[in-house]
């Protein structure tokens, strides 16, 4: 989109770029390519742009319809497997990150506006006993509570405004490191239960 400057002149472009990318075991993986599952991504971190994933797939989206259709299409590609809890269960977590870039066109004030909204699907935490896991889903589980042990420190660590924050105990963290710190606005939603079967989880959750 090309914004007309107060002369009539051009004001600014803007553009919004999608990327989806999975955090499975540990390791990142492209849920907008065809070899999503197949391909591992680095993760570097740019003195300018923060943390930045590299070689993933980012889509220009030019409406909300658009974006649903890139969730929808990343979630297809998205791991699951059954366990004793849950039929589709996640064994991975999900992130969709949206871009928005404005660009000021007029010599007088260039310059670029970035801005980024990261929407993450987390995988529960699991216990063995429960999950009556094996092999390869036991593996999957241990990453899974690691990762969200690690993005628990971090929190508390900013929370108590700690110096130190340990971010690099995951790549979900390190991945997330732009949503949780600096000057960022972060919201989450808990999936909790009034049961008393599950008191034990949802104490943890909270």
């Amino acid at each position: 989109e090309v914004r007309q400057g107060p002369a009539g002149g051009l004001g600014s472009s803007v553009s919004v770029r999608c990327s989806f990318i999975e955090v499975y075991n540990e390791n990142l993986f492209d849920l907008l390519s065809e070899e999503g599952s197949s391909n591992y991504l680095d993760l570097r971190e740019d003195p300018v742009k923060g943390m930045c994933v590299a070689g993933v797939t980012e889509i220009e989206a030019l409406t909300a319809e658009q974006v649903m259709d890139l969730l929808q299409e990343g979630n297809q590609r998205r791991t699951t497997e059954p366990t004793a809890m849950n039929v589709t269960s996640s064994r991975s977590h999900a992130v969709l990150q949206v871009t928005v870039e404005q660009r000021d066109l007029q010599a007088c004030h260039a310059g670029t506006r970035l801005g980024k909204l990261s929407m993450i699907d987390l995988a529960g935490s699991e216990r063995a006993s429960q999950t009556d896991n094996r092999g390869v889903r036991l593996v999957e589980g241990a990453n899974i509570n690691r990762s969200l042990l690690a993005l628990g420190n971090c929190i508390n660590a900013l929370a108590s405004g700690s110096s130190f924050v340990p971010y690099r105990d995951s790549k979900l963290t390190r991945l997330l490191k732009d949503s949780l710190g600096g000057n960022c606005k972060t919201v989450m939603v808990a999936n909790i239960s009034p049961s008393h079967l599950t008191f034990e989880d949802t104490l943890n959750t909270l």
